[in-house]
């Protein structure tokens, strides 16, 4: 469904992505894993139209990518759920779920839908009750990440990326949205997961793809993978021993 070809991005000096080469299936949930400075985030921006790659394509379905901001990305049938909690806290839950989702002066949801709309797409993965009246910026920060996934999933993407999106949310939500993921991807939608924690890793991948140092270093099915091969490679060269 989705494929990156030789991407890569730099900021200044600092080569962020090199030639980077993944193919993403569909219906699968594919887990990108990577130390802090591997690239990761500036894959997740390359494939949010939050920034443009200096050189690579992008291809869905075999025909490029030509987007260029996160409105044409999500044209595209992309959406991300970032791991920084983005809310707009002064408007509702329901403003927050369906931001984007309307035109610039009028409304494509109608308003006695709205809420409906809110409340059935939380239903789909979160455990703890969230008033969709509430102002999002009072909820706690656990429930304004689920607001935030609500939001990626309210578009019925095509990829959907998942940033560290578990990270605040308690077990039963965890669990909750793990099942939701299995079933998206059930769907023939691909996901991108990206992670630290190897549990889930191992839980929930289909494939695996780690970065090193801007450059992936191994991109294909979990199969046998151990969490101790995965961490290996997932070192910068002067850790790594043996």
């Amino acid at each position: 469904m989705l494929e990156i070809s030789g991407l890569t991005k730099r900021y200044g000096e600092t080569l962020a992505l090199s030639e980077a080469t993944i193919r993403f299936r569909p219906g699968t949930i594919h887990t990108i894993l990577g130390e802090n400075g591997s690239g990761k985030s500036t894959l997740v921006k390359l494939l949010s139209g939050i920034v443009a790659p200096d050189s690579g394509t992008i291809l869905m379905e075999g025909r490029a990518v030509t987007a260029r901001n996160p409105a044409g990305f999500r044209k595209a049938g992309f959406a991300t759920a970032f791991q920084e909690v983005l809310i707009a806290p002064d408007r509702s839950v329901t403003d927050n779920i369906l931001l984007g989702l309307d035109g610039l002066f009028r409304r494509h949801i109608p308003r006695e839908a709205r809420r409906a709309r809110a409340e059935a797409v939380l239903s789909r993965f979160a455990c703890t009750r969230i008033d969709p009246d509430a102002l999002a910026g009072a909820l706690p920060l656990a429930s304004q990440q689920l607001v935030v996934l609500a939001r990626a999933v309210a578009r019925d993407p095509r990829v959907l990326i998942l940033d560290e999106i578990t990270a605040a949310l308690d077990f039963a939500d965890r669990d909750s949205v793990f099942a939701f993921m299995k079933r998206t991807a059930a769907t023939g939608a691909a996901l991108l997961f990206i992670t630290h924690r190897m549990d889930e890793v191992m839980a929930l991948s289909d494939d695996i793809s780690v970065l090193r140092s801007g450059q992936v270093v191994r991109s294909g099915p979990r199969g046998d993978a151990a969490p101790a091969d995965l961490l290996a490679l997932m070192a910068p060269e002067g850790g790594r021993h043996g």
